[in-house]
């Protein structure tokens, strides 16, 4: 364990230093995002009523950690492929899931003050109120974690080339098709199906009862299903490391 945490700081330290020239660029981007997309979904519905309200502050944190997830941490990864770089930390003797893990505390870092900013101001925005839980904290570090496990689990699998394309098109159907903003029960049956397969809906959740409080059915399965997405993402992930180690 030791070895491994020895490991993981280096690492991410190293990532750190890597992009310590636009690591304010990011920063700002990041805030500028979920400011945006509060501001940006609220524009398509002229006249908000409160429950309304509340689904788009809390679907709008949620979408900015999927965006950094699903699109941005596997494009990196991509990015990685062609250049050499993910070779390169391929051969070093440390713990393939050490990598992992400090590729995706950076990333999480660089989110996270957008994130909350994002939330604070929506709850301002819109006149609701906070009533932050005491899981706040772990359901945002599993949320954030879960999606850019998946999203590194993508790119491992994916050829870089074409890594850009299959995240792009995860992320409109992501904005367009999945209930952060809204509901599950305005989707189609079929669809609504396929929701209560996939992580995405309980990330929602998880973010939406963390901070409010409301409209969760089973936060117990939330947790349960964003975990299981999250370890056989990590299972993925690390075979696939190992296997080109």
């Amino acid at each position: 364990m030791s070895d491994w945490l020895a490991s993981y700081r280096l690492l991410l330290l190293w990532q750190a230093r890597r992009f310590r020239p636009v690591v304010a660029m990011l920063v700002v981007i990041q805030v500028v995002l979920g400011l945006g997309i509060v501001y940006g979904l609220s524009f398509l519905i002229p006249h908000i009523d409160a429950r309304t309200a509340l689904f788009l502050s809390t679907g709008a944190p949620t979408l900015a950690l999927l965006i950094m997830g699903l699109n941005v941490v596997p494009q990196e990864l991509a990015q990685d492929k062609l250049t050499g770089t993910y070779d390169y930390m391929a051969a070093l003797p440390v713990p393939r899931l050490a990598v992992l893990g400090a590729h995706l505390t950076y990333w999480f870092a660089i989110q996270l003050p957008g994130t909350v900013l994002a939330l604070v101001v929506a709850s301002l925005r819109f006149h609701f109120h906070l009533s932050v839980s005491p899981l706040v904290v772990p359901a945002f570090v599993l949320v954030a974690f879960a999606g850019s496990v998946v999203g590194y689990a993508l790119a491992s699998v994916l050829r870089p080339e074409v890594t850009g394309n299959v995240t792009s098109f995860i992320a409109m159907g992501i904005l367009l098709f999945s209930p952060l903003d809204f509901p599950i029960s305005r989707l189609p049956g079929w669809l609504q199906i396929v929701h209560r397969i996939l992580p995405i809906k309980y990330m929602a959740d998880l973010i939406r009862w963390s901070t409010t409080g409301r409209f969760v059915d089973d936060v117990g399965l939330a947790f349960a299903v964003v975990g299981e997405w999250c370890v056989v993402s990590l299972i993925i992930t690390y075979r696939v490391a190992t296997r080109r180690r």
